[in-house]
């Protein structure tokens, strides 16, 4: 680093000061402070400090003071390079991202940077950098993030239908009731909680690959989880078996969580111990079953994913009791975050217009 850069002299150690006191930037009003001590003979030292710099930043910010005034203090952001792919190559990009790989053609499942790279270079002539691909995707919109399972015999059209219709059905089942009765909105559904766990995404530092304990042992419980997601509340229950008799449980387990004087309708998959005629509904719950093939319709398959990312994964359960205990922490940590039911859970096709 050179010697001292003499400041210009047109501006006072007062002017600068009452410029950086009318400063909407806080980053141009520091910088200003750090001249202006340096108008008052302060050292470079501890003008830099002032302004919360070094001392050669501090000499970039006098070189630029001195060629444009208080203006040159401004942050000039850049654009970074121009993009070398043109609008109708970056259109057919997308398109490619978006529609996914061909196996037979390109050999892969799913993309890669590197296959993008490959591809990106024999369409349009252009090389990139692999990391590079990020950034151009990025900018194009897309993220890199796990994809939900999806039933292969599923009808989207058949979802749409349901979603588009649903204030029908709803009425259809809630219609016996008083207007005046209340009516609550709940999901249900199963997860097993077992030995055999999954591990899920963590941070570390680049370059490592983390190591997590997998147990091939298969122990598990049932977890029953209800949630309704309007009014943040959940209904769970830990159960060694799935079958008529637990999902008896746990449908009086929500009965017992829905508010004095409404009614709950409950919407869930179409398992058998579900649809059996002989399970026994209190007085108020009614029950609407949901497409098959379609856990889309049902949040608390994202409830399984936040449960599973937060507190079950990762883990080795030495035993049933321990399987047991995790599970009623996971879902007792959930009912306290009723904030993060209602993000989860609401589903505004269900609710609009909903009798609350």
């Amino acid at each position: 680093m050179g010697g001292a850069i003499a400041l210009r002299t047109d501006y006072t150690a007062e002017t600068l000061r009452r410029l950086a006191s009318r400063a909407r930037d806080a980053n141009v009003a520091r910088r200003l402070l750090s001249l202006a001590a340096v108008q008052d003979g302060t050292s470079r030292g501890e003008a830099a400090r002032i302004g919360g710099m070094d001392r050669q930043t501090l000499r970039d910010w006098v070189h630029r003071f001195n060629i444009a005034g208080p203006d040159g203090l401004r942050d000039q952001w850049r654009n970074g390079s121009v993009c070398r792919l043109n609008a109708a190559q970056l259109a057919e990009l997308s398109a490619l991202v978006t529609a996914g790989p061909d196996l037979t053609r390109d050999g892969v499942v799913r993309w890669r940077r590197v296959d993008l790279q490959r591809v990106i270079e024999e369409r349009f002539g252009v090389s990139y950098h692999e990391r590079h691909i990020s950034a151009l995707l990025k900018r194009l919109g897309f993220s890199h993030v796990s994809a939900r399972p999806r039933h292969p015999g599923q009808d989207p059209s058949v979802m749409d239908a349901f979603k588009k219709n649903f204030p029908t059905i709803l009425s259809a089942h809630t219609g016996h009731l008083p207007r005046a009765r209340r009516i609550e909105l709940w999901w249900q559904d199963e997860a097993r909680i077992g030995q055999k766990n999954g591990l899920v995404r963590q941070w570390a530092r680049r370059g490592t690959r983390p190591r997590q304990p997998a147990d091939q042992r298969y122990e598990n419980a049932w977890l029953f989880g209800a949630i309704c997601p309007a009014l943040g509340k959940a209904a769970g229950l830990v159960l060694p078996f799935t079958g008529t008799a637990s999902m008896q449980l746990h449908i009086d387990e929500i009965a017992r969580c829905v508010a004095r004087g409404a009614h709950a309708v409950v919407l869930l998959d179409r398992a058998g111990w579900h649809t059996t005629p002989k399970l026994r509904l209190p007085r108020n719950i009614s029950l609407i079953f949901l497409p098959s093939r379609a856990p889309e319709l049902n949040p608390v398959e994202n409830i399984w994913q936040f449960l599973r990312a937060n507190w079950l994964s990762n883990t080795v359960f030495s035993g049933i009791e321990h399987i047991i205990d995790a599970a009623c922490a996971a879902w007792n940590n959930l009912t306290a975050l009723p904030e993060t039911i209602r993000s989860i859970g609401i589903r505004k096709w269900a609710h609009i217009g909903q009798r609350r």
